[in-house]
């Protein structure tokens, strides 16, 4: 690697911190930006996924004042999360690569289509009497795929999260928002533990990218807390959409 390429996976961390901290796709800025400087998909993803722990550390820290009154809903939902983190992160381990790709950015663009509706469909929720001041089992299943789906890869995994928080949780987006950064950091610190265990790591290319993503994720909270819900429902909306764009013109092309 040289010194431009290191500088290059630097900022590509910090600008990953920043977004992930918001939304949720950083994956998205990193792991093409590993593949560029040479390395091969897996261990590309590997790596991304070890350096942008400490990054998602930092976003939970940037949103420790909305995660005040939520340790019970973030403990319940982190158990789902780290969970599904283990078994997407032995799915990557195991299966060959590629496989669920085609399946990732309908996913999200699924979410986006949520969480543009998910003032409406959370009243037609509560109109049922389906809430729950935790969202219930379907929050916790649909934490524990996405979950699994972090630790596989993980790009705008924040997307998926903020949809599901947001029509099953009666809450401030904000504080929605504080929650999907502990299960991001759940999902994707098992997955790394895992990775770190079990197979090679480009430990100088994690390293650049946690040093990124810490400064990033201080950055995207400071950023993303003075957000008014409505912005920062339309953010992940027009994020998630350009991200499974993105990835439609990669995987069916």
């Amino acid at each position: 690697m040289t010194p431009l390429d290191a500088v290059a996976v630097a900022v590509a961390g910090l600008a990953a911190g920043a977004v992930n901290a918001v939304v949720g796709a950083g994956s998205l800025i990193t792991f093409p930006t590993l593949l560029a400087v040479g390395l091969p998909p897996v261990l590309a993803n590997v790596s991304n996924t070890v350096g942008l722990v400490p990054g998602s550390l930092s976003a939970v820290v940037g949103y420790r004042h909305e995660l005040r009154h939520q340790r019970q809903r973030a403990l319940r939902l982190a158990a789902a999360s780290a969970v599904g983190g283990v078994v997407g992160g032995a799915a990557l381990l195991i299966l060959p690569d590629g496989v669920f790709r085609r399946a990732v950015p309908v996913l999200i663009l699924g979410a986006c289509l949520l969480m543009a509706a998910q003032p409406r469909v959370a009243r037609w929720l509560a109109s049922r009497e389906e809430g729950h001041p935790d969202g219930g089992r379907p929050l916790l299943g649909g934490v524990l795929g996405t979950g699994v789906y972090g630790g596989y890869f993980g790009a705008a995994q924040g997307v998926v999260l903020m949809a599901l928080l947001g029509m099953f949780v009666d809450d401030d987006l904000q504080r929605l928002n504080a929650v999907k950064n502990v299960l991001a950091l759940v999902a994707n610190t098992v997955a790394a533990v895992l990775f770190v265990v079990a197979t090679a790591v480009s430990w100088r290319s994690a390293a650049l990218i946690a040093v990124g993503s810490v400064i990033g994720g201080q950055v995207g909270a400071h950023v993303g807390r003075r957000l008014t819900p409505a912005v920062l429902r339309a953010t992940v909306v027009i994020v998630g959409s350009v991200v499974a764009l993105i990835l439609f013109a990669q995987y069916y092309a």
